[in-house]
């Protein structure tokens, strides 16, 4: 019997897939408690269906992204930090500190974990701080750290 998997069932298959299954199995374990469904003509075009605005989410998340690349790399974002003798700051500027400016300053919401900054920025000036969007898109937000 063939069966389109509605949730991931552990060395059966995962969701979204269509396989031929017992007929005892898919009656008996993956129909009764909802992991599956039939296969039929009208269940498979629904899973087509599905597949395709899946795809179309896809690549609106990917323009996306591209966009916001674009906006980043074209703002610069200033951060205010106390620094002692030579430029060297009291501590770092986090990406918490980066987030928090970036939105107060020209309303963009980014999560911080995108940023590739380990360390946080130790001195005065400007830094180019690594922005991962998206698996495919990366960008750079200047960031400018100035004296309190």
């Amino acid at each position: 019997m063939k069966v389109i998997f509605i949730q991931d069932v552990k060395g059966k298959g995962k969701k979204g897939e269509v396989k031929e299954v017992p007929v005892g199995y898919a009656n008996n374990f993956l129909l009764k408690n909802k992991y599956a469904v039939e296969a039929t003509p009208g269940n498979l075009k629904q899973l087509d269906a599905q597949n395709q605005r899946i795809e179309k989410d896809k690549e609106q998340h990917l323009i996306d992204a591209q966009n916001l690349k674009e906006k980043l790399e074209a703002l610069e974002v200033e951060v205010k930090a106390k620094s002692g003798d030579g430029g060297r700051l009291f501590g770092s500027v986090s990406t918490k500190q980066i987030v928090e400016a970036l939105k107060e300053q020209h309303g963009i919401k980014i999560d911080k974990r995108k940023m590739e900054l380990p360390d946080g920025i130790r001195s005065l000036g400007y830094t180019n701080v690594p922005v991962k969007l998206h698996n495919q898109v990366s960008g750079t937000l200047k960031v400018h750290v100035t004296e309190m």
